[in-house]
């Protein structure tokens, strides 16, 4: 059974209530599957319209692509 854990909320500068959500999610495609983070963006309240699944194992190397594009 899958779970979420919500890590942190971040305001979504440029908008008047938007968010991105950041949580960890076990077993997110089923039993045995991997646990991913997942960063959700809402750009009013909580109804996320795009949302991207990492695999723990990527984090570091996405990390570091997005200091790049700072």
């Amino acid at each position: 059974m899958s779970t979420t854990t919500q890590i942190e909320t971040i305001e979504l500068s440029g908008t008047k209530e938007g968010t991105i959500s950041i949580a960890n999610i076990t077993e997110p495609y089923g039993a045995g599957t991997d646990t991913v983070t997942s960063i959700g963006i809402s750009l009013v309240g909580d109804d996320v319209e795009w949302k991207v699944h990492i695999p723990k194992e990527n984090i570091d190397a996405v990390i570091e692509a997005l200091k790049k594009a700072k």
